[in-house]
């Protein structure tokens, strides 16, 4: 099912895992530099990522405030690049999940209802009881579980399904961001979640595109607009199931990189690699306007869907 659209995001690249097509050699026609704007073969419209992009705002520290949400789990079809859809499994319809936010000390409620059609659960990365750990509390179809907890510690995190096989449920697309700010808030920044993810559309275990959100290309064909005299956050995590690791890498700048999010200690780079499960924290402050790429540093990923650009402005 794959492999025509496949070739035609391997014609806009010059590549394509698994589909036979040669290279393409026209560089200047066919490079990077041609790959933003409408040329860019993406999926959705320019509003279609802001839900998973886009966190809630932040909440001032008040020790027990509850935190509300609710989960479903949802069978459906998505589609990963023009033309190629993906057989889902998803929390609330979307690949990833919503982003769920808290500030440190609240009680944190997800309730859960398992409208799929398989045993499903929630593993929230972080501190909670056991029996709020997603592992033993199996969730058949038709059935709900409430997960309640106080959050912490502060970081990014992230939350999962733990039901087995553990590497089918993740890559099908049950996973999502999990933000607990600190007692003391951050300074304002333009704030961004990034979760870099792939997918396996023909079922040989090997992903055959690679998105931060769930779009190929989406943020090449709709760039980033920031402003430079802003602290742009990004709360960046790894779903990807299959490859040992992925990474994100920023053109033209350096940026703050605090793992996991946690304390204060920062790593100055413009690279940063990451295993299933890590996640971290990066804070740019932009020194020039203009065009700015950020991929993932393994090749293949940027041609196979993950990149995209910032567009800097005063």
């Amino acid at each position: 099912m794959a492999a025509v659209p496949m070739t035609k995001v391997a014609l806009a690249m010059g590549t394509g895992r698994g589909t036979g097509t040669p290279s393409v050699h026209d560089h200047a026609a066919m490079g990077h530099a041609a790959m933003v704007g409408d040329i860019v073969p993406a999926p959705g419209g320019p509003d279609a990522l802001e839900a998973v992009t886009a966190p809630p705002p932040p909440l001032p520290h008040a020790p027990g405030r509850l935190r509300e949400y609710t989960l479903a789990a949802v069978d459906r079809d998505i589609e990963v690049a023009p033309g190629v859809t993906f057989p889902a499994w998803t929390y609330n319809g979307t690949v990833p999940g919503p982003v769920i936010r808290a500030t440190e000390d609240d009680l944190l409620r997800v309730n859960f209802f398992n409208g799929g059609a398989h045993p499903h659960t929630i593993h929230f990365h972080g501190i909670h009881p056991a029996n709020m750990d997603g592992v033993f509390e199996i969730v058949e179809p038709g059935r709900s579980y409430t997960y309640e907890f106080p959050a912490r510690p502060y970081g990014m995190h992230l939350y999962h399904c733990h039901s087995t096989p553990l590497k089918k449920h993740i890559h099908k697309g049950l996973y999502g961001a999990f933000i607990i700010d600190p007692p003391e808030p951050r300074k304002p920044a333009q704030e961004l979640v990034m979760v870099m993810n792939g997918f396996d559309t023909d079922g040989d275990g090997e992903n055959n595109f690679y998105t931060v959100n769930g779009l190929t290309f989406f943020f090449a064909k709709y760039p980033i607009k920031v402003s430079r005299s802003k602290t742009v956050r990004i709360y960046l995590a790894n779903l990807t199931e299959f490859d040992l690791v992925n990474s994100f890498h920023l053109h033209g700048e350096f940026f703050r990189y605090y793992p996991t999010g946690s304390s204060d200690a920062f790593e100055y780079t413009d690279t940063v690699m990451l295993c299933q499960g890590q996640r971290g924290i990066i804070e740019i402050d932009f020194h020039n306007v203009g065009r700015f790429m950020f991929h993932a540093h393994q090749s293949e990923f940027t041609e196979l869907g993950w990149m995209g650009f910032f567009e800097v402005v005063d």
